[in-house]
């Protein structure tokens, strides 16, 4: 059986903004919105090395990722994991590829490309309303 239904994996497949939750070093929570994408296995997210939330993943590798319906406010789906590993992206090939899903021209590389990084996530477990 899948962790997340089949009801509600149309929200990981939309270019839906989601609100990445990790924990900082001090036990404090963070959550930002992020841009992913979904592969039927794992999420994935972009970011730096130089970033606050790479600090958290790396000392502490379980996150959050919340996601409502636009179109229906109430309906939502929430998806704990784990970071399994983390891949550089100095290329800014995965950063390309979102970018590309979320609708976003670019004329080239971040300019922060040498520090990205990719996120990847394997569920663990979900929770869900709507």
């Amino acid at each position: 059986m899948s962790i997340i239904p089949d009801s509600y994996t149309d929200l990981l497949e939309r270019p839906l903004f989601g609100h990445l939750g990790t924990v900082r070093d001090d036990g404090e929570p963070q959550v930002n919105p992020m841009w992913f994408s979904y592969d039927g296995e794992f999420l994935r997210f972009t970011n730096t090395t130089t970033r606050r939330k790479y600090r958290n993943v790396t000392g502490e590798p379980r996150v959050s990722l919340s996601i409502n319906d636009p179109e229906r406010p109430y309906r939502y789906l929430e998806v704990r994991g784990r970071v399994e590993r983390i891949e550089p992206d100095t290329e800014g090939v995965f950063f390309a590829s979102l970018a590309d899903r979320y609708g976003l021209h670019m004329d080239g590389p971040p300019g922060d490309v040498a520090h990205r990084v990719v996120y990847v996530v394997r569920p663990t477990g979900a929770s869900y309303q709507g």
